[in-house]
């Protein structure tokens, strides 16, 4: 019997399931001291043009979702401005060799995008490299798991918002009067905004942030010819997951969705490139539901 495509396959069965056997790593984690490597589309995403001669500008893109979105955006044609910490250079760098063996540019900026001088500093570098301005998608986060609220720091509470929407709020500001018309831009939330953890507190209430903050700004955006909308992810495989989660936490990560596993990268790619296109030229101040059945409401 010939292998079933991905379509004729069990959603359920389309990538590992818990347990995991993943060690613990110090933050900010890195995809190549991963046992179980995440999915980022390396092998499967297959380009259109849908986006030929675009710039666009990902925070994050070392790997996790920033990776897969680099890799999907530079396959359907357009360059790449990757936006990481220095210390994931290897990581970056391994991003940067996918979107140039897709034919495209890749910008690599390290830097701390809770600097506001970096994240203006982002937008004049890509401007500078490529000329245009095209697609933003904010998203680098920063999270830390904790039992009670005494043990949620002051200063960790202020790198998590610093992290998560100052760093937004930072790069849209800069981007936003030098993009073109009919650009676009991306924010990355999470289930965390509409079904919060108590042991994610800081981090799943930056999260409620961006989405109020994507729906208000795309009222100003779109005086300049820009969507803005979100995607609103549940539990994905990321490097973020074993440097910031206990063992026990990683061992059993995603069980709980009716996928009974978390997703890839990979799955959540396409909602980006669809978002980016003019597939989705009615769509903004929207939140997209990517949480493997943990329904938004």
């Amino acid at each position: 019997m010939p292998d079933r495509t991905i379509t004729e396959r069990d959603p359920r069965e389309l990538s590992k399931k818990p347990p995991f056997d993943e060690p613990e790593q110090p933050v900010p984690g890195l995809e190549t001291e991963m046992r179980t490597k995440p999915d980022h589309g390396e092998e499967s995403y297959k380009g259109h043009g849908r986006l030929r001669d675009k710039t666009a500008l990902i925070t994050g893109a070392d790997s996790g979702i920033g990776r897969a979105v680099a890799i999907a955006y530079a396959r359907e044609g357009a360059d790449v401005a990757v936006s990481f910490l220095p210390e994931e250079q290897q990581d970056a760098a391994e991003t940067i060799r996918w979107v140039e063996k897709a034919g495209r540019r890749a910008l690599a900026l390290p830097g701390d995008i809770t600097d506001e001088r970096y994240c203006r500093n982002l937008v004049d570098q890509l401007m500078a490299a490529f000329g245009r301005l095209d697609l933003v998608v904010n998203n680098a986060a920063f999270q830390m798991t904790h039992e009670k609220l005494e043990e949620f720091s002051s200063e960790e509470w202020d790198r998590t918002f610093r992290t998560n929407i100052y760093s937004m709020f930072y790069i849209s500001k800069a981007a936003l009067p030098r993009m073109n018309q009919g650009g676009a831009m991306i924010n990355t939330a999470s289930v965390q905004a509409y079904q919060p953890k108590g042991t994610l507190l800081a981090y799943a209430a930056t999260k409620g942030a961006i989405v109020t903050f994507t729906k208000a700004l795309a009222q100003l955006a779109v005086q300049k010819g820009v969507r803005v909308n979100a995607v609103a992810p549940g539990p994905v495989w990321t490097p973020l997951i074993p440097s910031t989660m206990p063992k026990e936490h990683v061992s059993q990560f995603g069980k709980s969705s009716l996928m009974e596993r978390p997703a890839q990268p990979a799955e959540l790619a396409p909602a980006y490139v669809y978002l980016a296109t003019n597939e989705s030229s009615y769509v903004t101040g929207s939140v997209m539901d990517l949480t493997g059945g943990k329904m938004l409401p």
